[in-house]
């Protein structure tokens, strides 16, 4: 491992479990942005440029670190789906999303503190959703209550059976940090993984 500092800019703790799964000492930090879509902004476009954001307004705060920024966004006929807030908001996306394919835009940026250089990379999931009634669409999120995930589905956990398929080139996307492409980001920076 290098003798730079590596932080997590998220207060996600989805994001923080899973970087904990590559047995790295880290930080984590909250980018505090503004996480609106810019006008006419493409979802690809705008995951990029917030996980981007995220990084670089860590990364000035925490100089010489290597700092990791991750944004998604969730996309239906090319229209942004966010975060739901509320149950009555994540009833109505699950309905227009059942029996249908969602993407997920998960955009990852590592930001090398040591130079001020950048690799960005957005991972596409497309996901389909089960062609599910109103009853036990509105169950699952009385269980869960994922109001403060993109799309209203946790695949980490009961989600799943909301789910038919799930097609990721990187497993763990959908769950918002695509630890294959992360992990090869950090080996680009000389980050070891297997000696500690």
């Amino acid at each position: 491992m290098t003798s730079s500092l590596l932080v997590l800019a998220s207060s996600s703790a989805y994001r923080k479990e899973l970087l904990s799964r590559l047995q790295l000492p880290f930080e984590v930090a909250a980018p505090d942005i503004d996480e609106t879509p810019l006008p006419g902004e493409t979802p690809s476009a705008t995951a990029l440029r917030l996980a981007r954001e995220k990084a670089a307004a860590v990364a000035a705060k925490m100089p010489g670190a290597i700092v990791i920024g991750s944004d998604q966004v969730a996309t239906l006929d090319d229209e942004q789906i966010g975060k739901p807030g509320n149950h009555a908001n994540a009833l109505a996306q699950l309905q227009k999303m059942r029996g249908r394919e969602v993407i997920f835009h998960t955009a990852l940026c590592v930001w090398d503190g040591r130079n001020h250089t950048a690799q960005v990379e957005d991972i596409q999931t497309v996901v389909k959703f089960r062609d599910l009634p109103d009853a036990e669409l509105d169950a699952y999120l009385r269980i869960e209550q994922p109001y403060d995930c993109a799309g209203s589905a946790k695949n980490e956990a009961l989600g799943i059976a909301i789910l038919e398929r799930i097609d990721s080139r990187d497993p763990t996307a959908l769950t918002g940090l695509p630890l294959i492409a992360l992990t090869g980001m950090l080996r680009n920076l000389g980050v070891s993984f297997f000696n500690k």
